[in-house]
């Protein structure tokens, strides 16, 4: 075949615009989620928390936005998702403003539902939204770029938020995301264009019909139960990793603003790198590469003791670079798996599981893990080992998905 059907198609200034504002929405909806674990360890001593109360305060985001996307699943396809998009968006800034305002337990846990009902919805209507405007041939690089959100708010955003938080107090992060975030609700509004072309799709059936046709298919209900598996592990790990690089790797306080920097500046190669490499090779190969990547580095990471700052970066760096070429070849595989008319349902129950298994996990997490006297966690390789053992059931269960991903996304011949 001519060299020049292996050269994928390119982005109209419009779609460039589209991808940098989605991405934008991106980087402040995980900034708010991931800001929590590195603050775990001012928040806890700071209003008197336990491990199982912080697990439930980072649980209460995540079953919140499983609720709700479960509640919005059967209306999802029957909007506009530009203004869908825009509530729910309002309504995420607005959870955000009490987080930054709590000053009790109680205030913050019933802010943080709040921040998850509205919050975690948004993730699924930007899927949605990246693959109805972007045919399957640009959608690794698509789903790469929209990663280098996550790599985006460790770059710029917990650094800064642990710099106002030690400088202020924790609230500071949250207030400045608040404001941060409006940029980009008022961007939506004048500069995103409709996106409903779905709309002239759809059947007459009702909400609750569409939800169960959404549902019923084996396929979709296949992809559900791995993306519940994936999203198991890191949960677990994700709310307790400050804790446990101060308190068990011995790194001061103020040195945790460079191992999520230079982290993050790695993972902002890393997953367009991942997303370009799943447009060329498919998704399978670089999932099983990155999944190998995970297991190994998972098992070192959750056994360290007493180690160097360079040391604990390494690993970190390593750990994700794994974690997104799970990450991006995963979001490529489940773009195609829905009709156009079920996307947005498809995506809404997709991240409501996504959500509702990471808050379990989260919460089982704060049981898993205890605070010895010296602030030390104890049994945090339990938590690695969950991680591991859901990574190889994936890897079994992913590849009769992978091999039906579209067309654009494997390598021509």
């Amino acid at each position: 075949m001519p060299e020049a059907t292996l050269t994928p198609p390119a982005f109209t200034p419009y779609q460039r615009f589209a991808t940098g504002l989605l991405t934008l929405l991106q980087f402040a909806v995980i900034l708010d989620f991931m800001i929590m674990s590195p603050l775990g360890a001012m928040i806890m001593p700071g209003l008197s928390m336990t491990a199982q109360q912080f697990g439930l305060v980072v649980s209460a985001y995540a079953f919140s936005a499983g609720v709700s996307g479960i509640l919005t699943a059967g209306f999802a396809d029957r909007f506009d998702r530009k203004r869908l998009l825009l509530f729910f968006y309002g309504g995420f800034l607005l959870g955000t403003l009490w987080c930054g305002l709590a000053t009790s337990f109680e205030s913050l846990l019933l802010a943080r539902i709040v921040t998850g009902l509205f919050g975690g919805v948004i993730g699924s209507i930007v899927m949605a939204i990246a693959a109805d405007l972007f045919e399957p041939a640009l959608r690794g690089r698509v789903m790469g770029l929209l990663q280098g959100g996550f790599a985006a708010s460790q770059v710029l955003g917990l650094p800064f938020g642990l710099y106002l938080a030690t400088h202020w107090d924790w609230h500071a992060p949250f207030l400045a995301l608040a404001a941060f975030g409006a940029v980009g609700g008022l961007l939506i509004a004048w500069r995103m264009k409709p996106v409903d072309a779905h709309l002239s799709l759809q059947t007459d059936r009702g909400a609750f019909a569409h939800l169960w046709h959404t549902v019923a298919r084996r396929r979709h209900l296949h992809a559900f139960f791995v993306t519940a598996l994936l999203t198991t592990g890191g949960f677990m790990i994700m709310p307790f990793a400050s804790a446990f690089s101060v308190h068990n790797v011995g790194i001061a306080l103020e040195q945790l603003p460079a191992v999520y920097l230079v982290t993050g500046i790695s993972t902002l190669f890393v997953a367009p790198l991942v997303g370009r490499l799943a447009d060329r090779l498919g998704p399978l190969p670089v999932f099983y590469t990155g999944s190998a990547i995970t297991v190994a580095m998972v098992a070192l990471y959750t056994r360290l003791g007493p180690s160097p700052l360079i040391l604990l970066i390494v690993i970190n760096v390593v750990m994700f670079a794994g974690i997104f070429s799970r990450m991006v070849p995963w979001q490529v595989i489940v773009a195609g798996i829905p009709a156009p008319e079920q996307r947005g349902a498809f995506t809404a129950i997709n991240a409501a599981l996504q959500q509702l298994a990471g808050g379990l996990a989260a919460l089982v997490s704060g049981h898993i893990v205890t605070i010895a006297p010296d602030g030390r966690l104890e049994h945090f390789p339990w938590v690695g080992n969950v991680l591991i053992g859901t990574t190889l059931v994936v890897c079994l269960l992913i590849r009769p998905l992978g091999k039906h991903a579209p067309a654009g996304t494997q390598r021509k011949r």
